[in-house]
């Protein structure tokens, strides 16, 4: 696949906000509508708006799976597992018929009753090294702890299985469910009772542990188990620069969309500060993008916490993160010379605490644009944009055409 530049730029910035859509609640608004979008809001009276169905209407999309399709590899045909991104995305070292996971410290009380699945949102390498390097029935367990919560963990051994079903239940309040094999078979069947051996040993080894007891004195939530799910194994796929012909770079402070992008082949940019959470350094995320196009035609920008803060039910905390990336981020950025495009990977509505299937508003700035009449970058108002309602399989297709790589079809 050749250049064609022409007149128009060859280079693009593809910032996710992630969770950034929402439904209207404090005062009839969303938390896009509520905050100060002032860059935003240019961007969108420059560019052309829509809407954007990350996999299809009425699918609520996985961050996992929705980071996929946005670039151009459809999830139905592409998608590993999330525990492969996770352990990509940590650095851990992935082989095939290796089994890799997500995993989560939780606080269970003396029930197995799930009180926080995410124990706070408060990790602890000390506490995943206690668990790290463990064997179970001859197979090597690898845990390593990432951001907040956040682990992965791999399998490493002979005769395991990706096929088998999560413990964590996603619910609070629920009992620790049993992994289970999902696949006749020895393997499945084996990797199953490892993954539940792995789970009771975690709460055996870590509920008296002395970082649990000074969280208890502190009136904290003991992380006290892992419970793991989204099991997966390693494939090798067509990376984005074979597919689309331009080189890509990822800036991002999370494990797991560094993991996808690792997957695809992007060149992973390291940014002190960028930690996935609220405490992120916007500034540095700034200007190792600006630095990164220099010698990429493709940088994909994430910002994690917007969508912690709709999981939490937190408005306000969304509206001020969206403002803050508007500020310190999208203000430094709109003026670069390349297309800027603008999304979520999904919904996470503050009423819900949870991902949706809304849509996600979207934008594309850039030279020969056609511009269209909207003055807002919201959800309600990219509804009218001359992009329409378009799905995410669109989008690197959408602008790879922008910048001058395509494939004609047909003659």
């Amino acid at each position: 696949m050749s250049a064609k530049q022409g007149n128009c730029k060859n280079k693009a910035i593809l910032l996710i906000c992630d969770g950034l859509g929402d439904r209207p609640s404090v005062g009839g608004r969303t938390p896009l509508q509520a905050a100060d979008t002032t860059n935003m809001d240019k961007i969108s009276e420059e560019g052309i708006n829509g809407l954007m169905d990350v996999i299809s209407p009425g699918i609520v999309p996985g961050s996992d799976t929705a980071h996929l399709s946005l670039f151009g590899y459809d999830p139905h045909t592409y998608y590993p597992g999330r525990g492969v991104f996770e352990a990509l995305g940590a650095d851990m070292q992935l082989h095939k018929g290796e089994v890799a996971f997500r995993a989560n410290f939780a606080t269970v009380d003396e029930k197995m009753r799930v009180v926080d699945r995410r124990a706070g949102r408060n990790g602890s390498k000390e506490l995943a090294s206690v668990l790290n390097g463990l064997e179970i029935d001859g197979i090597e367990i690898a845990l390593k702890n990432t951001t907040e919560h956040r682990c992965a963990l791999v399998m490493k051994g002979e005769n395991i299985s990706k096929y088998v079903s999560d413990v964590d239940t996603h619910e609070a309040g629920s009992i620790v469910q049993e992994c289970k094999p999902l696949k006749e078979g020895e393997a499945a069947l084996r990797t199953a009772a490892i993954v539940n051996e792995f789970v009771r040993m975690s709460h055996e080894l870590l509920n008296e542990h002395p970082v649990n007891e000074a969280r208890r004195q502190k009136g904290e939530l003991p992380a006290n188990i892992i419970l793991l799910r989204g099991a997966g194994s390693y494939e090798v796929v067509t990376p984005i620069k074979e597919r689309f012909g331009f080189s890509t770079a990822c800036v991002a402070g999370a494990s797991l969309y560094k993991g996808v992008a690792k997957y695809l082949g992007m060149d992973i940019i390291p940014v002190e500060g960028a930690t996935g959470k609220a405490d992120t350094n916007l500034n540095n995320k700034a200007e190792a993008t600006l630095q990164s196009l220099e010698d990429h035609e493709f940088v994909f920008v994430h910002v994690k916490d917007t969508d912690n803060k709709g999981h939490d039910g937190n408005f306000e905390g969304k509206r001020n993160m969206i403002s803050r990336i508007d500020k310190e981020l999208v203000a430094r950025l709109k003026d670069a010379d390349a297309y800027i495009v603008i999304t979520g990977d999904h919904s996470t509505p503050v009423p819900l605490k949870r991902h949706s299937s809304d849509p996600v508003p979207i934008v594309i700035k850039g030279e020969g644009i056609r511009k269209d009449n909207v003055k807002k970058f919201d959800e309600i108002s990219a509804a009218s944009g001359g992009l329409n309602r378009i799905r995410g399989l669109d989008l690197m297709l959408t602008i790879a055409d922008f910048i001058g790589y395509y494939k004609m079809y047909g003659t």
